[in-house]
């Protein structure tokens, strides 16, 4: 069967388990190329064990998995040659304080490539740009204000020039305003770059802007697919219940995930 290149990843029949719980089952899911889809859900329901998947650090217990036209594979090796396809900004950053915001840019290039030096130099002052923080290498994360500091995260994340970008919930502990200007960001550099994006995110209104496809993940499964004008609409009883912030209703607060059947 011929290979579909407009498809970036693909999740067929994926079962996720973590010991004797199953945290998400039954995932089927494409993400076409150059889209931008977000992800959905209530704190704990596994959309960020979803980009674990994705990205192999977690491996399926059922189902299969393909990332830019391949099964994520399970040894090592080749699963690094992978992820250097892969750009991963993190909710909390991850920054190393005792760099600069230039030398946490150079790190992946600095580990993955044999650049001269003034090679390296002109492209992370490329990636600082693009981001808008090109004056700001020479300062360390602690001078930098949170919306600074997750565009350097996302200028590192950016560095290898990844063809798919996964974010893990960019807005959190953000003002309104940087808020903003993550989610233009992320928008901008999608079309700009052409990249494939994920976002995993429980700010709805701010991530349905941008997006192309939404989904909302709950209670193990996915329980909506579509465009998000779709969303909107939808009178699922787990939907509105999430999209309107209700304690109540089928969405359990605080449930455990479920125990595999035996």
């Amino acid at each position: 069967m011929p290979e579909n290149t407009d498809i970036a990843v693909r999740l067929s029949g994926v079962r996720i388990d973590r010991g004797p719980r199953t945290i998400l089952s039954g995932i089927d899911l494409e993400v076409p190329r150059g889209s931008v889809t977000a992800v959905l859900g209530p704190s704990g329901c596994g959309k960020s064990t979803l980009l674990g998947a994705i990205t192999g650090e977690l491996p399926v217990a059922a189902g299969s998995i393909e990332v830019l036209g391949q099964p994520v594979p399970r040894r090592q090796r080749e699963l690094l040659e992978l992820r250097k396809g892969i750009g991963m900004l993190l909710q909390h950053n991850g920054l190393l304080t005792d760099l600069t915001a230039a030398d946490n840019v150079a790190l992946p290039l600095r580990t993955h490539t044999k650049l001269p030096a003034e090679v390296l130099d002109r492209l992370v002052e490329i990636k600082l740009h693009a981001v808008g923080l090109r004056t700001s290498g020479h300062l360390y994360p602690r001078e930098l204000s949170g919306g600074m500091a997750r565009r350097v995260a996302l200028a590192r994340a950016l560095a290898l020039d990844p063809p798919l970008m996964l974010y893990d919930e960019p807005l959190t502990g953000l003002d309104p305003i940087a808020i903003g200007v993550i989610m233009g960001l992320i928008s901008r550099l999608n079309t700009t770059l052409g990249l494939t994006s994920i976002v995993v995110t429980h700010h709805v209104r701010e991530s349905l802007e941008i997006a192309d496809h939404a989904l909302v993940l709950a209670n193990g499964k996915i329980v909506f697919s579509g465009t998000p004008d779709a969303l909107y609409a939808s009178q699922d009883p787990l939907v509105r219940q999430f999209l309107e912030g209700r304690p109540d209703g089928p969405i359990a607060f605080d449930a455990a995930p479920r125990e595999r059947a035996a």
